[in-house]
């Protein structure tokens, strides 16, 4: 397999359970404003929406939408315990959560990375992510993990997400259980792989 990624971008969610799955894969750097891969290729021509993450898989497809391609990454390695069994409850719970950070916190963010964004929309998306940082703090409390105990592909998601807090002014430490949180994962061997392996990319680029 080969993951298209951005540094630092939400392709690091995929990269962290590619990791933590131990499974093997090649990496290949995007720059998203040029549309083009580190090695030259319209990364257009590779996937239409011109957006990482992109898993190329090996038998020549390639997957798109980083919630879709993380627990097809957990299903390739069941052991891992990366997502429940496709037949549980549980798995539809897992989903719960892949679609609610999608849909209302990852999009969220978005906005604020446009450096033209008028400060009365940046405040108005602040404020549906401070509620957002709300609910999913009350959902933590007394937690190690979104599921429960178990560290899942929503939680390389939810601290992908909150990577970005600073990047975009939102101070982490009003929600000191979402910061333990962080914390916790940012500790996890796999993660710090990943972490240090997009830096040294985006360092040679």
């Amino acid at each position: 397999m080969k993951l298209y990624f951005s540094p630092g971008a939400c392709s690091l969610s995929v990269h962290i359970a590619l990791r933590e799955a131990g499974l093997a894969f090649d990496l290949e750097q995007v720059d998203i404003k040029a549309h083009k891969t580190k090695s030259g290729a319209d990364f257009y021509a590779i996937n239409p929406k011109g957006a990482v993450p992109t898993l190329l898989l090996d038998n020549g497809h390639t997957l798109t939408e980083g919630a879709a391609i993380v627990q097809y990454v957990a299903d390739r390695k069941p052991e891992s315990k990366l997502a429940p069994s496709p037949t549980s409850e549980e798995r539809y719970h897992l989903q719960e959560w892949l679609n609610y950070l999608a849909s209302e916190v990852h999009k969220t963010f978005g906005p604020l990375f446009n450096p033209n964004l008028p400060e009365a929309s940046r405040e108005v998306q602040k404020a549906s992510l401070a509620k957002a940082f709300d609910f999913l703090s009350k959902n933590l409390d007394g937690k190690k993990f979104l599921m429960g105990d178990t560290f899942t592909v929503a939680d390389g998601y939810l601290f992908t997400l909150l990577r970005w807090t600073k990047a975009v002014g939102i101070d982490l430490a009003k929600w000191p259980i979402l910061a333990a949180y962080r914390g916790t994962i940012d500790a996890r061997p796999a993660v710090k792989e990943a972490i240090e392996a997009e830096a040294k990319s985006k360092a040679a680029a």
